[in-house]
């Protein structure tokens, strides 16, 4: 493992300064503008926090820009800026534009080749936003077997692309990141789906038990634990539109505020054709939901997990009405079952043109060891040529759960749409992550609009470091 991770550093290293070198003509998409003198309209410098949590209880982390979450970033869809990106860190860096289509030079993944941010460098380059909506930038360093690295640190931020028209129909705005501190490594196997479906028939299952699973001592909303920090305040009659993002490593979640509703307006930041009302949210990891609620329930609450230890280690906001006073509530929510298709249209009639199955197994790793993931039977392997797509093209994937975990899966630099979800047909909803439960299969369709190399992985860390990756090629 320590072999494994020093080469990395090497190599990435080594790419950082060749970025740095070079960086002065990347960024613009068709290509090569150099980025101007002057400051630039978006400044993240990448260096280390200590982040008040709770009370009298200090995390010390990397983070963006001095805070955590990092500062919202407000752009406009089409209207390319200049990103400055500082790294005031020993280690070499990468900044993924999660959600975005853009070139994969400033996508920030390795497996596409983009430009890292070396150590105590700087690299600046030119993107154009777009799509529009909720969409967020964060690490995309593989930390393996180091907790301190990568999506276990505090460097997420969320990023909102305006649109070129907003109907505004709302009178407060909510910006929610949670995140997970003080990860560990631990044996105890993940708890079980509610909606998991059963092993197929003569699934011949690993033998051996399972490897090491992440555990986390604190939960936090917006960087602060329940009951610490501000809450968010509301006035009886208003309509508060929440941006909710999960900036966890590896921890799928759910949200709820008692005594109201979330009216589902937009999934990954895409508008979803039939906006629903639904008590409970949930979002894989590095999943985005936009929601409207109308506050006409006065009083105290806790926005918060379901799951009563996660909660009570911090994974909650209190909801406070103008003039209401006391301890905030809770009232646990009936479980349902989230359903993707309750959002989309109806069954789409256009047929792929070529349909891409994509089968997720799991090596388990053993007492003290780590499980590995495959694709199709293969753990990723920097030396395989990638998957080669054509531009322009409608392609359909097969996501194929065939293990007792719930899997984020994300498409780098483009948004895909559900075509079938657990057997039900769909259409119209538009998404860069989509969760695929244990022994569950999920279709999506994907038609490339840019050329170039294209990372698709699980957004579980864990997951991803050890073997769940799939590269594409998008060729014209």
């Amino acid at each position: 493992m320590e072999k494994t991770r020093r080469r990395f550093l090497a190599d990435a290293a080594l790419a950082g300064a060749a970025a740095l070198s070079g960086c002065q003509k990347v960024g613009a998409p068709g290509g090569g503008e150099s980025a101007p003198a002057g400051p630039a309209d978006v400044t993240l410098h990448i260096a280390p926090v200590l982040a008040d949590i709770a009370k009298e209880h200090t995390i010390s982390t990397i983070g963006y820009n001095g805070a955590v979450p990092g500062p919202l970033i407000r752009l406009k869809e089409g209207v390319t800026v200049t990103v400055d990106l500082f790294n005031d860190t020993d280690t070499p860096e990468l900044v993924h534009w999660h959600g975005f289509v853009v070139p994969a030079d400033v996508d920030g993944a390795a497996e596409e080749n983009s430009l890292f941010v070396p150590p105590r460098g700087h690299l600046p380059y030119r993107l154009t936003p777009q799509p529009s909506g909720a969409r967020f930038v964060h690490s995309h360093v593989m930390p393996m077997a180091d907790l301190s690295l990568g999506t276990y640190t505090g460097q997420f931020g969320f990023v909102y692309i305006d649109p070129k028209t907003n109907p505004g129909r709302y009178d407060q705005e909510i910006f929610l990141a949670t995140h997970e501190w003080e990860p560990f490594l631990g044996a105890e196997e993940e708890e079980d789906e509610e909606d998991q479906a059963p092993p197929p028939p003569g699934l011949k299952k690993d033998q051996k038990p399972n490897g090491w699973e992440i555990g986390y001592q604190r939960f936090t909303i917006n960087g602060k634990c329940l009951g610490y920090g501000e809450p968010v305040r509301v006035k009886e009659g208003q309509r508060v539109l929440f941006h909710i993002l999960n900036a966890s490593a590896t921890e799928n979640i759910q949200l709820a505020l008692p005594g109201h509703q979330f009216q589902v307006l937009a999934l990954d930041g895409n508008t979803v054709p039939h906006p629903q009302m639904v008590e409970v949210l949930e979002l894989g990891t590095a999943e985005r939901i936009d929601a409207v609620v109308e506050m006409k329930n006065p009083g105290v609450w806790v926005l918060g997990t379901p799951h009563d230890d996660d909660r009570k280690n911090g994974m909650g906001i209190v909801i406070e009405y103008a003039n209401r006073t006391g301890e905030p509530r809770w009232i646990k929510p009936a479980r349902k079952p989230w359903d993707y298709t309750i959002f989309g249209g109806a069954a789409s009639t256009a047929n792929p043109d070529e349909t891409i199955p994509l089968v997720f197994g799991k090596i388990n790793g053993g007492t003290g060891g780590f499980n590995h993931w495959t694709l199709n039977g293969k753990g990723f392997d920097e030396k395989d040529a990638p998957r080669r797509l054509t531009k322009g093209k409608r392609y359909r994937l097969v996501f194929d759960n065939q293990t007792d975990d719930a899997h984020p899966v994300h498409l780098h630099r483009n948004s895909f749409e559900l075509t079938n979800v657990h057997g039900k047909p769909t259409s119209g909803i538009l998404k860069d992550v989509v969760l695929v439960k244990g022994y569950r299969k999920i279709e999506v369709d994907i038609t490339p609009a840019m050329e170039g190399l294209t990372l698709f992985h699980c957004h579980q860390q864990l997951h991803m470091d050890f073997g769940f990756k799939l590269l594409f090629d998008v060729v014209g």
